[in-house]
């Protein structure tokens, strides 16, 4: 399975988590999620359903109304809901945090489900995501200084700017890794906590008068 074909399934199956959609709004969803850069058809998702409910991974029902018949007489709407191997899939992809999941085809999808990840998967894809655009800088540099007498003054600024998106990125994740190790340090300081030993935070117990006397 090619990288954007994984990328799409883990957006399918994380979108699907939280609820059955009938293909439309999960199209809809998903181009959402994924970025106007990057929209699918409806060639290209309807395949890729279909075989995740082959895999079992995916359950279709159609939508029918009170009478028990499609609605207005005709086909119902297709609605698709996770199964049991479709969850158990999820986690799997989602918990992937190998050189794939830095790349532009999955990083952004990745991230978008954070929320359901374990701290050290969300850690371990940050970095590499990090390190990958670290190389990207370098690259970036040296065919800039290379080439930069050759470049026309659009050709250049067009260089330019390609380094600079790069540098944001560089920078946001920074902060995002800064901000997961500041989380898993208070969350590791908070289950070390013992009742003789408060935190910072908190003050020791006051010796009573009798107590000041006997001292």
């Amino acid at each position: 399975m090619g990288k954007r074909a994984e990328a799409l399934e883990l957006a399918v199956l994380g979108l699907l988590h939280d609820g059955p959609l009938h293909g439309y709004e999960l199209r809809k969803q998903v181009n959402s999620l994924l970025g106007w850069g990057r929209a699918f058809s409806y060639g290209t998702l309807y395949p890729t359903l279909k075989e995740m409910v082959r895999r079992g991974h995916l359950a279709e029902d159609e939508t029918i109304d009170t009478s028990g018949t499609s609605r207005s007489g005709r086909r119902g709407r297709i609605v698709y809901k996770l199964t049991p191997e479709g969850k158990e899939r999820f986690t799997e992809l989602l918990s992937a945090a190998g050189p794939s999941s830095w790349d532009d085809e999955q990083f952004g999808v990745h991230f978008a489900f954070f929320g359901r990840a374990d701290a050290d998967t969300r850690m371990r894809i940050l970095i590499g995501r990090r390190s990958r655009l670290q190389e990207r800088l370098e690259q970036f540099r040296s065919a800039l200084n290379r080439t930069r007498e050759r470049l026309d003054a659009y050709t250049l600024e067009l260089q330019r700017h390609g380094l600079e998106s790069v540098e944001r990125e560089v920078k946001w994740l920074d902060g995002l890794i800064s901000a997961e190790q500041r989380t898993n340090t208070s969350e590791n300081n908070h289950s070390r906590e013992h009742p003789l030993f408060p935190t910072s935070g908190s003050e020791p117990d006051r010796p009573s008068d009798h107590e000041k006397e006997k001292s």
